[in-house]
């Protein structure tokens, strides 16, 4: 097997590169936040809470601009029948940046929580919090998987080498300067990710477009020239699937333990509303060079080029297009530079989702569920643990499962339809509590999985209306595949389901039990009757070190519509809930 050593050096020269960076941010930052009373535990998953505008833009951006990003956005450009019209995780998650930027972030930063589950332990109590943990685990490692499947797709390309040797080479040095630096490596590692992206795809892309094999992409948007158009269109009758996937991207790009931990980094409240809105511009001019490489993949007659006749998309290598306009339309030194810039990038890319759900792990599980009087040195270790085991995890779903798009939808859809209208209760509606919060996670929960789900093979027990039986073939096998399409917009649905059961069995419980209807020994989760009981988390614990800035909580507690979240039934104060340290 041919080994290209360009390549490998240009791979290993920008890889030692991003290691050099991580462990300088660690030991740059070795003490930050300590001196002021942080805990280490705390400052990994966090930092001092001083990430700046600089770093803190680059940072917010590369939550979502990394290798699946650039990849999935090229690939679904490039397929016929999809194209630019289905490339819907630009715009998509830009405008969930914007909308977390103007509703969330600033309440969830003036309070001075550590991770996103918080809120939800502090309202509806530490086994709710633990449940809430498990579809925003799989989120986390669904993305970090689909991440790390771009690298493997990217660098067998580049050097011809064993994918599954590359892939977890890769992951161990993410993992291993995360767990030397936390956040600090995460947010300083994301500056130099994505300048190599920008600078390698951008070098890229003219020696691309002027290749004797690529037409005219102006002319292949809208003609059927090699294949149909690149622009693609939305048929009428797939409205619904687009509004849905869409809405999916938007508000299901929101709950994210990897979006939150910027927001709760950033020096202040304002200044996590500023970076989200800064990052969904560099959201949008990050794709760019995605969607250029897309259109020319969907230009090019491979028989004129080093690939061969036979185009990327009929040997079932749609996800690696990316990759192979580089490798093959551009000259040796280009290509090699931008393939191991993107790969390195992509490489860099895993680490913050590694971090984010160790973060959750450690705090929200053992610390605040199980062992509440560990001490910050347990947390620490307990932490650097899981980020092996949670990374191991993403590597091996990498190395078994298929697309880098359908990776994407896969690891939001849990995320969306459970723990989003969980965020929207807990924060603006008024008398949620845990009986709505289980119905609402138990309804939510039926209806999307009652979908099924064509990634993982699994049949519908539900078939919304609309649905279709579709097969597919496989190219190189010509295994034919058979599974249900449903046309409904029935993860939207599941949404909408979730966040109207939490209200309605909420506000029945609270009925129930202060009318005297239902006795206060009944209420087995202490949930109505008995709101200080050693299950609901208290702000003494949640916040351990008070970083609320009282003029931002000011003008946020005007908008908040459920108090609950902000004091305690006795009216405790920010300041008060200090005193009690």
């Amino acid at each position: 097997m041919a080994i290209h050593v360009e390549g490998l050096l240009a791979i290993v020269i920008f890889y030692l590169l991003i290691l050099v960076v991580g462990i300088w941010a660690a030991w740059k930052n070795k003490n930050s936040g300590i001196s002021q009373g942080t805990d280490r535990s705390e400052s990994i998953m966090v930092g001092g809470r001083d990430i700046g505008l600089f770093v803190g833009g680059f940072t917010m951006t590369a939550t979502w601009v990394g290798g699946g990003y650039i990849n999935g956005t090229a690939e679904s450009v490039y397929l016929p029948g999809s194209g630019l019209a289905w490339a819907q995780a630009p715009f998509g998650y830009a405008l969930s940046l914007v909308v977390g930027g103007l509703f969330f972030a600033k309440p969830m930063r003036s309070r001075g929580y550590v991770t996103m589950l918080d809120p939800f332990q502090q309202l509806y109590g530490k086994r709710m919090g633990g449940l809430l943990f498990i579809p925003a685990l799989l989120g986390e490692i669904f993305w970090s998987a689909a991440i790390l499947s771009a690298l493997g797709a990217t660098l067998s390309v580049i050097v011809d080498i064993n994918i599954s040797m590359s892939v977890v080479i890769s992951a161990l040095i993410a993992i291993f300067y995360t767990l030397v630096g936390g956040l600090y490596s995460v947010a300083y590692t994301d500056v130099v990710q994505l300048f190599c992206i920008f600078i390698g795809l951008w070098i890229s892309v003219p020696f691309a477009l002027s290749h004797p094999a690529v037409s005219d992409i102006g002319v292949t948007a809208v003609n059927t020239v090699f294949q149909s158009p690149w622009l693609g269109e939305i048929d009428p009758s797939d409205g619904w699937m687009w509004a849905d996937n869409f809405c999916l991207l938007m508000l299901g790009g929101i709950p994210w333990q990897v979006y939150f931990q910027r927001v709760l980094s950033a020096s202040s409240a304002s200044y996590a509303q500023i970076l989200s809105f800064l990052a969904a511009f560099g959201c949008l001019v990050m794709a760019v060079p995605s969607v250029l490489i897309g259109a020319i993949g969907a230009s090019t007659d491979w028989n004129q080029t080093s690939y061969g006749p036979v185009p990327p998309v009929e040997k079932d290598e749609s996800d690696m297009i990316l990759p192979i306009v580089l490798q093959h339309l551009c000259p040796p030194f280009v290509s090699f530079f931008g393939l191991g810039a993107v790969s390195a990038a992509v490489m860099s890319s895993a680490d913050s989702s590694i971090l984010s759900a160790s973060s959750m792990f450690a705090r929200n599980i053992y610390q605040l569920a199980f062992r509440q009087s560990a001490s910050d040195r347990e947390i620490v270790w307990v932490m650097r643990i899981t980020i092996f085991v949670f990374g191991a995890l993403a590597t091996a779903m990498a190395l078994l499962t298929g697309s880098v798009y359908g990776l994407w939808y896969l690891s939001s859809d849990l995320v969306y339809v459970i723990i989003f209208p969980q965020l929207l209760c807990v924060l603006f509606i008024k008398g949620t509590n845990t009986y709505g919060s289980v119905a609402g996670y138990v309804f939510g929960l039926l209806l999307r999985v009652g979908g099924g789900e064509p990634y993982l093979r699994l049949p519908p027990f539900i078939y919304y209306p609309g649905w279709q039986m579709r097969q597919k073939e496989q190219r190189l096998t010509r295994e034919v595949e058979r599974f249900v399409e449903q046309r409904f917009p029935y993860k939207t649905v599941s949404m909408l389901a979730s966040l109207l059961s939490n209200a309605a069995f909420s506000y029945a419980a609270k009925y129930l039990f202060e009318s005297g209807t239902l006795s206060p020994k009944y209420d087995f989760l202490d949930a109505v009757v008995s709101r200080h009981s050693k299950e609901t988390m208290d702000k003494t614990t949640l916040v351990a070190h008070d970083n609320i800035i009282l003029s931002e909580l000011a003008a946020v507690a005007g908008t908040f519509v459920n108090t609950d979240v902000l004091t305690d039934e006795g009216n405790v104060s920010p300041n008060s809930s200090a005193e009690h340290q």
